[in-house]
């Protein structure tokens, strides 16, 4: 059986440990995404609305207050007219996009084989007779 400590130490195999909740964070596209982009320094909204293609500003309002809700980001608001808001990376956050660019790079690096492998299975998924899965 897998435990959990609640002081300081984890274990994401336990089911009721709350690393499985950093662990849902870490693993979510926009995220990586956005820690990605204020590694670079600090952003206004708008500006991480532009440079990450296909995120709604809903999606990235509700990324970026969880972030900050667990330490990653912090926000700035500027007394301006229109108000001013700019997002940084924490500390923390920054351990955890340097363990994120590996991953995104590996992705980019990559996604050709990732490509090639579904075509070949999605190929042979429509040539194969119907087969069962028992688990």
């Amino acid at each position: 059986m897998h435990q959990c400590a609640t002081d300081q130490d984890g274990n994401a195999y336990a089911s009721g440990c709350p690393t499985r909740q950093a662990l849902d964070r870490i693993a979510d596209k926009w995220t990586v995404l956005i820690l990605g982009l204020l590694e670079g320094g600090p952003m206004r909204f708008n500006r991480l609305r532009r440079e990450i293609e296909g995120i709604s500003q809903k999606m990235l309002s509700q990324t970026l207050k969880s972030l900050e809700r667990d330490g990653l980001v912090s926000r700035k608001v500027f007394a301006t007219v229109p108000v001013t808001v700019e997002y940084a990376i924490t500390p923390l956050g920054a351990t955890l996009a340097e363990t994120l660019v590996p991953l995104r790079v590996w992705a980019e690096t990559h996604i050709a084989q990732v490509l090639e492998s579904r075509a070949a299975y999605d190929g042979d998924e429509s040539d194969a007779p119907a087969r069962l899965d028992v688990a």
